[in-house]
């Protein structure tokens, strides 16, 4: 799908909120939109779906080449210089809430009617087209990839810190611009922290490790975890390690279109809380990712809305004992009309190390 494209969407969308414009000024969706990655740009988009791009000198040659479609503005107050266009033009101008600066929304007063609108392009970004999803697929690649060469380095002695420079070193090796996000290692007691950050503690026999990591590839993330077992695991382990694995599947194919939030949460998080756990997993399903590692859709059992084909999602189950530890097993995949598309392949079986 073209930028053209999207933006027509996005256009489509403006009569509903009784607008003729909408003022878009935060750089993820500024680049969906016109193809321009900037820290100073904001495109107008009208109901015929006609843009504006405005950036500053930095970004201006970028854009002629990126952009030869869309008409553009050389300004550095990318904001104010299109409000004053959309003034001039009459109708009412919509301003994205969740990423416009009070200072920025006070200071377009000037327009005639702006009205602040919270994730109306994200919700147009929740459907990839084609050339998104071979994006996140070949992010997803790339982490599955860098699993592979790091997982037989992984023994007793090396430290958290030591496993996420290693993921993260081949994933750029093998082609991708940069972490996805900020690694996560959790090992041992650490594993019942969901977001632990990788630390100096070495990895012991007996140890469960907990890898959530992913590659950028094109401004695309890719979003995996695995937990594997160092030396023999005990039998409290594989327990719970099969219990997650049951409910990330259950979870995977509750994924399709026309699924709720709350049906697909449910399908994983029944089973876990009918084991007992259900105080122990604390977070929600699952997450669309993109040109962001976190977008909608959101998957949970206080989320709305209905899964449609083409959406990228997570499914990430987990169950966290403080002071023992914890097992998550998550994927990334794309809603199908027929089955969903896994993206991130290696299994899921419990590797022992």
């Amino acid at each position: 799908m073209s930028h053209a494209s999207r933006r027509a969407r996005l256009a489509a969308e403006l009569p509903d909120h009784g607008a003729t414009g909408i003022l878009v000024t935060w750089p993820v969706n500024v680049r969906y939109l016109t193809g321009l990655s900037s820290s100073n740009a904001a495109v107008l988009v009208d109901s015929s779906g006609h843009a504006v791009l405005a950036t500053d000198s930095r970004y201006i040659e970028t854009a002629r080449r990126r952009c030869p479609d869309i008409e553009l503005v050389e300004n550095r107050d990318v904001a104010g210089v299109l409000a004053a266009r959309a003034a001039g033009s009459g109708g009412g101008l919509l301003v994205e809430a969740d990423h416009m600066p009070v200072s920025v929304f006070t200071a377009l007063g000037g327009a005639e009617r702006v009205t602040p609108v919270s994730g109306l392009v994200e919700s147009v970004r929740r459907v990839k087209d084609e050339g998104e999803i071979e994006s996140l697929r070949r992010a997803c690649a790339i982490t599955d990839e860098a699993f592979s060469l790091v997982i037989g380095r992984i023994r007793p002695g090396v430290t958290e810190r030591e496993i996420a420079r290693w993921l993260e070193f081949r994933m750029m090796e093998l082609g991708a611009q940069k972490p996805a996000f900020d690694t996560i290692i959790a090992s041992g007691p650490n594993g019942s922290i969901p977001h632990h950050s990788p630390s100096d503690r070495p990895i012991e026999s007996g140890d469960l490790v907990t890898m959530d990591f992913g590659a950028l590839f094109d401004g695309y993330h890719a979003d995996m975890t695995r937990t594997v077992a160092v030396g023999e695991p005990a039998d409290w382990q594989r327990d719970l390690y099969e219990l997650v694995r049951q409910a990330q599947q259950a979870g995977r194919h509750a994924v399709r279109p026309g699924a709720t939030a709350r049906e697909v949460d449910a399908a994983a998080r029944d089973l876990i809380a009918e084991a007992g756990h259900s105080e122990h997993f604390g977070h929600g399903l699952g997450h669309g990712v993109g040109l962001e590692i976190h977008e909608l859709p959101f998957l949970g059992p206080d989320k709305t809305g209905r899964l449609e084909d083409r959406v990228p999602i997570t499914v990430e189950p987990g169950v966290y004992l403080p002071g023992r530890g914890g097992v998550r097993i998550e994927d990334t995949l794309v809603t199908r009309d027929d089955a969903p598309e896994l993206l991130t392949l290696t299994t899921k079986e419990l590797l022992v190390l």
